[in-house]
């Protein structure tokens, strides 16, 4: 009997969802369904976003609703429409995204809930403390441990001391790296030690769990997802209250958040304690990536190496500062700014290995005008996205778009910042990190990071790949999540410099 019914509920199931399935109205875009009701495209999508993108867009134009897991969203393909999406902030909301999905991913209630008044407001004007003047202490504290962790790790003695070549795997290196040297900064250190002795089991469950994000922001329940519930869990009891209130050197970032989550008494110490663990998701999931991209592109492209490592030494002497590899190095905040080349250099990175969708939920049905020319009907819950992506990849706004070029970003001197698609243009041009209001509040912050990586790795060793090694490619499973990983790591070695 029970299979029988089983069975009825899900052909009931399946006969709503063909019944309810809609279909374009006039005024809207293209509309692109699949042929298994709900899901739509969704797995055509997830196999290779830019691919499927770029395929519709000739089929379809540059604008075209698909429907998705039971969602219906509309890319806007032509980067010369980006700002009428971005200015439009009452009829498109990109929070009630986040607002739902953040807190089923990290495990904390949603901040918007009437039992929480005020902090939403409050949580976001915290990542102020992330940008301006504020930045200066995190990028002084930042510099320190990397230096750190260089100093004991990797500039120790032994072979480092006596200039032997040492190989790794190039995303595991810089993911060790980023991941204590962020946790640090951010968190602070174990009382009576420089590091805490755990980090290495704290970064295993971290990957785990990393694996399974994709799924969990496309809401699948999590006691699908095996033994992941089990680890967030591990994960989120690191940041309770009673073990951080222990640590020093806690940045003026996370003080205020602890100090925020204080304030609110029906906030459990678990709670808080999530809160915390999706900061530092934040912090690595995408900034490992990108140090990965920018390192693999400078080491398989010895003359862009050689070009930002000599501006990086260049940059220390106008401080009269003479690089030596027997005493730590210290690059401010200033000194950083000044790096054309190696900002450049990340730029570039991202542009080639960024996938992330920009989204926005629309709040009633309106008229979406794209130019003086156009505009396109869109319904109350559907999502509006950009796909930056396909913009940084086109040739005719990029030249040779695959390629790596370390100085596409510079110009007579300068950041470049004129780039044009048929013939205007662009105020976006480079998209890593969102767009308009929406745009990460840590991206200086990560930005500096990768650079003072980069430094300490150019100053202080030579770096090859290894042979006999194909070239590196992009993960495509979490298209539109971020920074792409890559598809399998890659072998390097690395001696001190002479």
């Amino acid at each position: 009997m029970a299979p029988l019914l089983l069975l009825f509920l899900g052909l009931l199931t399946l006969l709503l969802c063909v019944l309810r399935r809609r279909n374009r109205r006039h005024g809207e875009p293209p509309l692109i369904k699949g042929w298994i009701p709900y899901v739509g495209k969704a797995l055509e999508f997830g196999r290779d976003a830019h691919k499927f993108l770029e395929e519709h867009k000739k089929k379809s134009g540059d604008i075209f609703t698909v429907e998705m897991a039971g969602k219906y969203m509309t890319f806007i393909m032509d980067p010369l429409m980006y700002p009428s999406i971005i200015k439009h902030g009452r009829q498109l909301d990109f929070r009630e995204f986040t607002s739902r999905v953040a807190p089923i991913t990290f495990d904390y209630p949603p901040v918007t809930d009437s039992k929480f008044p005020g902090l939403g407001e409050q949580i976001v004007r915290s990542f102020q403390l992330l940008q301006g003047d504020c930045l200066t202490p995190l990028t002084d504290s930042m510099m320190g441990n990397l230096m750190l962790l260089f100093r004991q790790d990797h500039l120790g003695a032994g072979p480092a001391k006596e200039g032997i070549w040492r190989s790794a795997n190039m995303f595991d290196f810089c993911h060790s790296v980023i991941f204590e040297a962020s946790f640090l900064t951010l968190y602070g250190r174990p009382p009576s030690a420089h590091r805490h002795s755990s980090m290495g089991v704290v970064r295993k469950d971290f990957i785990k769990f990393d694996t399974m994000f994709p799924l969990l922001i496309a809401e699948i329940p999590i006691w699908l997802l095996g033994r992941t519930k089990a680890i967030r869990q591990k994960l989120i009891n690191y940041f309770l209250p009673h073990k951080m209130v222990c640590w020093s050197n806690t940045s003026w970032f996370i003080r205020r958040r602890s100090e925020l989550f204080e304030q609110y008494d029906v906030l459990r110490d678990i709670d808080k304690a999530a809160h915390h663990f999706a900061i530092l998701w934040a912090a690595v999931g995408n900034t490992a990536p990108a140090a990965f991209w920018a390192m693999y592109h400078l080491v398989s492209h010895p003359e862009a190496l050689k070009l930002v490592r000599q501006e990086v030494h260049d940059v220390l002497r106008l401080g009269q500062v003479e690089f030596s590899s027997d005493r730590d190095v210290t690059l401010s905040r200033e000194q950083l700014d000044k790096l054309l080349y190696l900002e450049s250099s990340i730029s570039e990175s991202l542009r080639l290995s960024s996938a992330s969708v920009n989204i926005r939920v629309a709040q009633e049905d309106f008229s979406l005008r794209l130019n003086a020319k156009r505009s396109v009907a869109i319904r109350k819950g559907d999502i509006v996205a950009l796909y930056p992506q396909s913009m940084h990849l086109d040739p005719e706004i990029y030249e040779e778009p695959q390629t790596f070029r370390v100085d596409r970003f510079v110009q007579d001197g300068q950041q470049k910042t004129d780039f044009y698609k048929d013939g205007q243009k662009l105020r976006y041009y480079l998209m890593p990190f969102g767009s308009g209001s929406t745009m990460c509040p840590g991206r200086y912050f990560a930005i500096n990071e990768i650079k003072q990586f980069l430094c300490l790795l150019l100053l202080y060793f030579d770096l090859e790949l290894e042979e006999g090694q194909p070239r590196a490619t992009v993960d495509l499973s979490r298209g539109g999540l971020g920074v792409l990983l890559p598809a399998t790591d890659v072998r390097f070695r690395y001696r001190l410099r002479k």
